[in-house]
């Protein structure tokens, strides 16, 4: 997911986002483990987008603060 497309969304859809990639995040691990993983690549994707939106959520976060 790239950074601006992200950077549209408003809080709520990302932290909808977030939970959805976590769950996505802990099936392909558990894929992983018992059978093997098509592309393991798929998993450091999927973290770095986690990180990208935890990422934004905090600028955002800040930026009310001040």
């Amino acid at each position: 997911m790239k950074i601006n497309k992200i950077r549209e969304m408003s809080s709520p859809e990302l932290e909808k986002e977030l939970s959805e990639l976590k769950t996505e995040l802990f099936k392909l691990r558990f894929s992983l483990a018992t059978n093997g993983l098509d592309n393991p690549q798929k998993i450091k994707e999927v973290r770095k987008d986690i990180a990208r939106i935890n990422t934004i959520l905090t600028e955002r976060k800040l930026t009310n603060k001040e």
